[in-house]
């Protein structure tokens, strides 16, 4: 709350008590009445309250916070730099106390508190808030981290070179006063402002209802703008921005994106998406650090580092070993070294999300026209400041060419009196004072009363010839001037010349080079962008327990191994599958009923190899009696890929992989299935049309057939019939073969229950047609157990078995001997006492883990 303000409350006040006695009355509907014995009338208190805050707030928008669109200064900067002008406080002066400075300011200008006139004074001096400062500062002046200045006692300053320009031809009638608070003195009502400050230092301030963040902008491009638009008024906003690209923090950094410069170059509001300028260095053992060389504008250097330093203690930015500002003389240098291993990009990508490393920046060109509150674009912000530079210059010729007028004007009688210098003589000789003197030298030879004046003040030695031709060339310079001044006055383009002249005179001596870059748009940034797409091993219990681990979890034994433990599951729950994807993948999740849901991989909780993980009910939406059948992962949906779909009751269906992209979070049907029957396998085509399907059953049958011999269906179809099953048999196992891949090269993998398995070459199930009742796949017996799953397998891959109990082991595909298909195989795993393999899964050489 401004100090006049308060006073007038107070003031108020005091008559509101006094009237006290007279009061009569007060409604109930907000009608105040008062009554003195002369008179008597009623005010509401509704348009009372109304009217002393638009007083207030008119006063605040004025007078206090916002900025004048023709000198770009708030009024407290403005009494400031008139008032170091008054003291004479050049850039070449010595430098004085900045007590003396704001003492200066409160006793003539501006009576608000020494604490806002010191503010404001100190922030025309930091070079990270001003593009170009208008004070410079000796001694301690705040920092970017936040650090206060020292007391006014303790520092010194003065006007920077620049600040002069603002300043310059205050003298010659430019501009108009009005009386300070106290009515003693005259204080202007704005700045000559040679230069165009609004944009080239910004603005910020809150008013009343309004606001306005103006961002500080190039010289040199701002004064391309202003020449552009004085050669061709027409000019539009589009191209005003070729010459001027966009802000110009003096903090630097990086602008991403040109949209949020357009809106507001046009509209006069947009949002600017400013990030730090970073470096990615990598020392010699390979360990990568993030360097920091700039900052958005405005952003605390000390409570960013400590915003990071808190991110990475609660885990929620990891990767980063250690963090150490670096900042000296020669600029800002915040070192962030990463963790060996640590990709930068995602690192970099949360310090983006989480910090003020990349912020935005809501700019509000609003600024006082006439004494109102204005929002304007680009265009109309030059447009203003060329009327005031306009209206400058003009008075200011007016003020020279009056000047030039009233010296020719002594000059010619200078002049007169030289030619009859005799005469003029006698007649001051003959008077008996100087007035008298005047007087007849008035009358003699017609002279006005400032040029008698003038002769009898000149000096005898202007008496001599040379100070006679000085005269003569003095007036004939005059009159030079004057035509040349009235020229000027009388076509206004020799006015606009006069002002392109001078800004471009501005530009070659304050121009510099840009600061901050401005790039195209940056996509914003999404969870995605903040996931190391690494490859893991995701894990699904009988009961519906869900997690995700790393993958170097496990590490590869030797075929016949005891495994290591895999999972802490709950009394009565075993491990049901095992998938490896990667971060970034998308889980296609397919329930017994035929369900279909979608998820990240990423979304599924990451844990501990000892942890039990999360219900996958609580991630996705399954009914009580549905568990979940297979999990397909997908990195892109392409058109040409098939998901093939087998029962356990022998009933296959393809469908097109793209209907199942755009899935909602309830799921989406996928297959129509009988009473009796679940889905067991859904599997992914090569996309040639040429693949084909085998299926295998735990009594030891299997099925060889083409893809071709199933069209493709829509997700509500039930499907067809992919093999005749015997009495109580049932599918346990399916893959998917790729045509391109020599049947000799393709080796079937069968796993028992009892931890037995084997290979088979391919080229030994005979393809067959859909429908059919299969061959013989192993030979079963009570030692072996049922079978549990079949794999189209490589030389160089290698297989996980878990068992019921938790227990997992990893092993080369290479070390399982190759047998016909009507052995039985060998021991892979040894299970322990009444334990099951109940799920496998197989680990490609494409998948380029990191083994132990």
């Amino acid at each position: 709350m401004s100090d006049d303000f308060r006073d007038d409350k107070e003031k108020k006040d005091e008559v509101e008590k006094n009237k006290e006695n007279n009061e009569k009355e007060v409604t109930l509907e907000g009608i105040s009445k008062t009554t003195d014995l002369s008179n008597e009338q009623n005010v509401y208190i509704e348009e009372e309250i109304r009217s002393a805050y638009l007083d207030y707030s008119m006063s605040v928008i004025v007078s206090r916070a916002l900025p004048d669109v023709r000198d770009g200064l708030k009024p407290v900067h403005r009494r400031i730099l008139f008032a170091m002008n008054e003291m004479g406080m050049t850039h070449k002066t010595p430098f004085r106390k900045s007590a003396r400075i704001v003492g200066d300011v409160l006793g003539k200008y501006h009576p608000h508190g020494d604490s806002s006139v010191y503010g404001a004074m100190v922030r025309m001096a930091q070079d990270f808030n001003m593009r170009y400062e208008l004070i410079e500062g000796h001694g301690n002046f705040g920092s970017i981290d936040g650090d206060e200045a020292a007391a006014m006692r303790y520092t010194e300053a003065r006007m920077d070179k620049i600040t002069e320009e603002l300043l310059a031809d205050i003298n010659k009638d430019t501009i108009d006063y009005r009386k300070n608070f106290d009515e003693s003195l005259d204080e202007p009502v704005v700045l000559p402002a040679k230069l165009p400050n609004l944009l080239l230092n910004g603005a910020n301030g809150i008013a009343v209802g309004m606001a306005t963040n103006i961002p500080p902008h190039n010289l040199g491009e701002v004064v391309d703008g202003i020449v552009a638009l004085i050669d061709n008024p027409e000019i539009s906003i589009d191209e005003l921005i070729g010459y001027i690209k966009g802000p110009d923090f003096p903090t630097g950094g990086i602008i991403n994106g040109k949209q949020g410069i357009y809106d507001a170059y046009r509209t006069g509001r947009g949002k600017l998406r400013v990030a730090g300028r970073v470096d990615v260095e990598t020392s010699k053992t390979g360990r990568q650090s993030i360097i920091v060389t700039e900052l958005p504008y405005q952003v605390n250097k000390a409570r960013l580092i400590e915003r990071i330093a808190d991110l990475v203690k609660q885990k929620k930015i990891s990767g980063i070993s250690d963090l150490r500002d670096e900042t000296d003389r020669d600029g800002i240098r915040i070192v962030i070294e990463l963790k060996k291993g640590e990709e930068s990009e995602l690192v970099l990508n949360s310090l983006y999300k989480f910090t003020d490393l990349q912020n935005t920046f809501g700019v509000i060109m609003l600024a006082l026209v006439d004494n109102a509150p204005k929002i304007l674009n680009l265009k109309q912000i030059l447009e203003k400041y060329l009327e005031h530079r306009f209206e400058v210059i003009t008075r200011r010729v007016k003020f020279e060419l009056n000047k030039a007028k009233n010296r020719a004007h002594i000059l010619e009688g200078f002049k007169i009196a030289l030619d009859h210098i005799e005469e003029v003589i006698r007649i001051i000789r003959a008077a008996k004072d100087a007035n008298i003197a005047k007087i007849d030298l008035i009358n003699a030879f017609s002279f006005s009363e400032v040029q008698a004046k003038s002769i009898l003040d000149m000096r005898l030695q202007r008496l001599t010839g040379l100070e006679r031709d000085k005269i003569n060339e003095e007036y004939d310079e005059l009159m030079k001037l004057i035509a040349e001044l009235t020229a000027i006055l009388e076509d206004d383009s020799k006015v606009f010349e006069i002002i392109r002249e001078e800004a471009l005179k501005l530009k070659e001596d304050f121009g510099d080079k840009r600061r901050t870059e401005i790039r195209d748009a940056r996509a914003e940034i999404s969870i995605e962008d903040l996931i190391k797409d690494e490859e893991v091993v995701v894990t699904l219990t009988e009961k519906g327990y869900v997690k995700r681990i790393a993958i170097d979890t496990y590490r590869s034994q030797k075929r016949g191994g005891v495994g290591v433990s895999a999972t802490n599951t709950v009394e009565d729950d075993v491990i049901k599958d095992m998938y490896i994807a990667k971060n970034l993948d998308t889980f296609l999740i397919f329930t017994t009923k035929g369900k279909v849901f979608s998820i990240k991989v990423y979304e599924i909780p990451e844990t501990g190899k000892q942890a039990r993980g999360k219900l996958i009910g609580n991630i996705i939406n399954l009914d009580n009696d549905e568990k979940v059948s297979t999990i397909i992962k997908v990195r892109e949906f392409e058109k040409d890929k098939n998901l093939f779909f087998v029962t356990r009751n022998g009933v296959v269906k393809k469908s097109e992989l793209t209907l199942f992209s755009n899935i909602m979070k309830a799921g989406k049907r996928a297959i129509r299935l009988n009473d009796e029957d679940e889905v067991m396998f859904v599997g992914l085509t090569s996309g040639s049309g040429e693949d084909e399907i085998f299926s295998a059953t735990r009594n030891g049958i299997a099925i060889r057939f083409s893809e071709k011999d199933v069209r493709s269906m829509g997700t509500g179809a039930a499907g067809v019939k992919g093999i005749t099953l015997r009495d109580k048999d049932k599918i346990v196992g399916a893959a998917i073969i790729n045509s391109k891949i020599d049947d000799d090269k393709i080796k079937i993998l069968t796993i028992t229950e009892e931890g037995y398995g084997k290979r088979t070459k391919l080229s030994e199930y005979r393809l067959t047609s859909r429908g059919g009742k299969g061959i013989i796949n192993a030979k079963l017996n009570e030692k072996t157990g049922l079978i549990i799953d079949v794999k189209i397998v490589g030389s160089d891959d290698e297989i996980m078995l878990i068992t019921s109990e938790g227990t997992l082991i990893r092993t080369k595909v290479d070390s399982i001997s190759t047998f016909g298909r009507s052995s039985q195989g060998v021991k892979i795993m040894k299970v322990r006492n009444s334990e099951k393999i109940v799920s496998t899964v197989k680990i490609t050489e494409t998948s380029e883990l990191e083994k132990k």
